[in-house]
């Protein structure tokens, strides 16, 4: 990625600066680390544009979402009408849910689905009117996971309120409340460089689109040659400091100032429990509904060190050895390190570096399960989740079993929509990346045809996604596009469709097992008897697990 921002900067000095690049400095790396114990501070920052906040009432009492609600809420008792009810999830459980008291007769049966939110920046603002306009109509959420922008949402849901309540409420008035220029709090010369390359309307999607329209501009060359140093030491602009701060401050409001406590609090159900309304065969049912992961949030980061997709805070025992306690704000700063525009995150001090074999065992076995069979270094650095998986929508896919309930996808733009331009040698690298950086997901997407039907596309062109001093307009609209894309969904998804696609799916599964001679198979992953947050990753199974924390079904 050097090379290409480099190249866009000055043809003439690219020679002379990727010299400066690649020479050392006496001074170390200013990464942003974690070392114990754990310390979350307010940065100084240099000042910040001031925008005039918003109330969240222009958010969500905006004349145009009132009417993509009103188009959604008449749908709804349209299809109740006509067939005797509305569902899209055969779990349930807590008390109905009423948008609006003057409006009784629109009283919805709360239905819980799983959630993947894709990256994306300050495109993540539609993320939220999307899960708005879910909450409006009774959907709750089981599982919740995602990348950078995506990883954001998935843990402010995870703590905004009980399960059977709506999150977007809490997250609105934070939104409204936010300046989120203040995030951009690298020193003179990098606010300098990334306002001048934002001044434009539009920077392009993806972690290479902001670079990608600096070879046209000569006036950054000079602004470029002066953060040369910030990317030769310390890989990145800015710190993120301030952005982490401001979440560990939203967190600690709810009260969840470690993973411990994101995993008991996401471990706990309505009073009366959550149950099954239908089985698989759509046939009544009210029996209890309590998988053991139903405490499971996933945050995607990208270990460069080892190459490893990372999902927090599930794979935490390998990079903490007190992970109970460290702050979950930590696990999305990893998530969310834009290559070059932040600084990378770093660990340090990584369990079972320089153990003696039989110590470091555990370690090395959990290590193994994942793939990586080299040994444990004493650091390892983070890019943003989105270099491997920016849009994990794998992430709850199980394909032994209909579910009951779905997995929901949000994202944020539509991947291969045109062809990319190769004409200068900056477009090569960024067609590179982004062709690495996406296939994956579409990948899955693609051999697993199933899922189209549960992935929404919000269409966000237009809008910068690191925008970080957005007008207040494009704030707003931004949340009416993620609105009007789950009415869209919503209005077309048929839940019972889908489950007798599954049911084939999983059918030819089953068949396909029953045929497997289990020579052909790989060796199964070595038990390991480390503690994991929630439950084991199903990627270290079969594996001795000791204790899990907490024990699902605690009544709120």
């Amino acid at each position: 990625m050097a090379a290409a921002f480099i190249g866009k900067l000055s043809a003439r000095s690219t020679v002379s600066t990727l010299a400066l690049l690649t020479t050392r400095n006496s001074r170390a790396p200013a990464l942003s680390t974690l070392e114990f114990p754990v310390t979350i501070y307010i940065p100084t920052a240099m000042p910040a544009p001031q925008p005039e906040l918003l109330q969240p009432e222009q958010f969500t009492r905006h004349p145009q979402v009132l009417e993509a609600l009103e188009k959604l809420h008449d749908y709804i008792a349209l299809k109740t009408l006509e067939t005797g009810g509305w569902r899209v999830s055969d779990i349930g459980g807590g008390p109905a849910y009423t948008p609006d008291p003057q409006r009784p007769e629109r009283s919805y049966a709360l239905q819980y689905v799983d959630l993947v939110m894709e990256g994306g920046g300050m495109l993540g603002i539609a993320l939220v009117g999307y899960v708005y306009a879910l909450e409006q109509v009774g959907i709750r959420f089981l599982r919740l996971g995602g990348t950078s922008a995506g990883s954001i949402n998935a843990l402010l849901m995870a703590v905004a309120a009980p399960r059977q309540e709506p999150s977007t409420t809490w997250i609105i008035e934070q939104l409204a409340n936010q300046n989120f220029y203040d995030f951009v709090d690298g020193d003179d010369d990098a606010r300098d460089f990334t306002a001048d390359l934002l001044k434009p309307t539009q920077t392009g999607r993806g972690i290479w689109g902001w670079l990608n329209r600096t070879a046209s501009k000569a006036g950054l060359i000079s602004d470029g040659l002066q953060i040369v140093d910030n990317i030769r030491d310390d890989f990145g602009l800015h710190r993120g400091e301030v952005f982490k701060a401001w979440l560990a401050r939203l967190l600690n409001q709810r009260g969840v100032n470690t993973i411990e406590r994101l995993v008991t609090l996401r471990a706990q159900v309505p009073a009366t429990g959550l149950h099954r309304t239908h089985t698989a065969d759509n046939a009544p049912a009210q029996t209890p509904y309590t998988p053991e992961d139903l405490c499971r949030v996933a945050i995607v980061a990208a270990d460069i060190t080892t190459q490893t997709k990372v999902v927090f805070p599930e794979m935490a025992p390998l990079y903490w050895g007190d992970w109970r306690h460290v702050h979950p704000a930590e696990l999305v700063r990893a998530s969310m390190s834009i290559p070059l525009f932040f600084q990378p995150y770093q660990i340090r001090h990584m369990p079972g570096y320089n153990l003696p074999p039989v110590q470091a065992k555990s370690y090395t076995d959990a290590w193994a399960a994942l793939g990586y069979t080299g040994p444990i270094p004493e650091s390892v650095m983070f890019m943003d989740g989105g270099i491997m998986s920016n849009f994990p929508i794998d992430l709850f896919h199980d394909n032994t079993q209909v579910p009951a309930a779905p997995t929901f996808g949000i994202k944020l733009g539509i991947d291969r929509g045109m062809a990319r331009a190769t004409r200068n040698l900056p477009g090569v690298l960024a067609a590179m990346f982004d062709a690495a950086r996406t296939q994956y997901d579409f990948d899955f997407i693609h051999r697993n045809s199933d899922y189209r039907h549960l992935v929404h596309c919000l269409n966000v062109d237009g809008f910068n996604w690191l925008d970080f001093n957005m007008p207040n307009r494009d704030k707003v609209n931004l949340f009416l596009v993620g609105v009007r894309g789950a009415v869209e969904f919503l209005t077309k998804f048929d839940w019972e469709a889908y489950k007798k696609l599954r049911k084939a799916k999983v059918d030819v599964v089953q068949q396909s097992r029953a045929m497997d001679d289990s020579k052909t198979r790989l060796p199964e992953p070595r038990p390991t008897d480390l503690t994991w947050p929630c439950v084991m990753p199903t990627y270290m199974k079969p594996a001795i697990a000791a204790q899990q924390l907490p024990a699902v079904g605690h009544a709120v």
